[in-house]
């Protein structure tokens, strides 16, 4: 009986580590590099600099942890909304060509994995 509650704690750290390494495992990356790659992502981001927009890292900063991050990602990737360019001019942001959710939502996880 007195070892009970030890192996309470150590099996929900061990589900605990499991589900963390599962949700990074879930990301296909070279599906998603595939597609950012298809779609002319890299024009305008990399993966840790400025380039003519923000940087994956930047974007992932901005949305980590945040339960709305990836729904806010997949919008910008397909909404075709104006943004803010890092030289302060503004410009459509280009529409990923796909409709996909999963491959969305892949995607976006990708980006807020940096």
């Amino acid at each position: 009986m007195k070892h009970r509650p030890l192996a309470l704690i150590l099996s929900a750290v061990a589900l605990f580590f499991a589900a963390m390494t599962s949700a990074q495992a879930e990301i296909d990356v070279d599906a998603a590099k595939a597609l950012a790659k298809k779609n002319d992502c890299f024009k305008c981001h990399a993966i840790d600099k400025t380039k003519k927009g923000p940087s994956l890292k930047k974007i992932s900063d901005k949305y980590r942890g945040k339960p709305e991050g990836q729904e806010k990602a997949i919008k910008n990737m397909t909404a075709g909304q104006k943004v803010k360019l890092e030289d302060g001019t503004e410009e459509d942001h280009k529409i990923i060509d796909t409709k996909d959710i999963k491959e969305l939502k892949n995607l976006a996880d990708w980006y807020l994995s940096h």
